[in-house]
């Protein structure tokens, strides 16, 4: 089998480029330059990166402020509902302590993330339009503090979208939101 193509000949690298092609050499290059400057400024100006604060925490230490919580929180047929607008939910091989929680819609929570063993992926989506949702990493020996605010009361999957071991397609849990009072 033979190509169409011919190889160049002689010293090929020591002929100069066409102009067509420095042309489009050049705007890949001034293209390149946007985008990079385009993406050093989206990620201080934009909306989209995590917010919330972030604390080195013992996994222990953060199990006593959960079961401080859940001593305090009164215990529902649907789940814990919060003594205050802080709600503690640890993560571990392979479920979410701390859920399901029942919150009112309007009101804002800071939840408080955890992982006790390894890295958990923590992805919130309301039950009717799976494309609404919020994914974080939760790391063992950080508490991460995420202000949140449901708008619409409905029931909210925890998921954990980062495999952490043979139990890890059973991880979930829920928020249920309901009517603010």
């Amino acid at each position: 089998m033979t190509s169409p193509l011919k190889p160049p000949e002689g010293d090929w690298w020591s002929q100069p480029v066409n102009r067509r092609e420095s042309i489009w050499l050049g705007l890949g290059a001034v293209w390149s330059v946007i985008l990079f400057g385009w993406m050093s400024v989206w990620t201080t100006a934009g909306e989209q990166n995590p917010i919330g604060e972030t604390y080195r925490i013992e996994s222990e230490a953060f199990r006593e402020k959960l079961s401080a919580y859940k001593d305090a929180a009164t215990e529902t047929d649907e789940g814990l509902v919060p003594p205050g607008t802080d709600v503690y939910i640890q993560a571990m091989r392979f479920y979410w302590d701390g859920a399901p929680v029942v919150l009112e819609a309007g009101t804002e929570y800071d939840i408080h993330l955890n992982s006790m063993d390894v890295q958990h992926g923590f992805s919130l989506r309301p039950e009717d339009a799976l494309s609404k949702q919020i994914n974080l990493q939760v790391l063992p020996g950080y508490e991460w503090v995420v202000p949140m605010t449901f708008d619409e009361p409905g029931t909210y999957h925890i998921i954990c979208n980062e495999f952490c071991g043979q139990g890890h397609r059973t991880m979930h849990g829920t928020i249920i939101v309901t009517e603010g009072s």
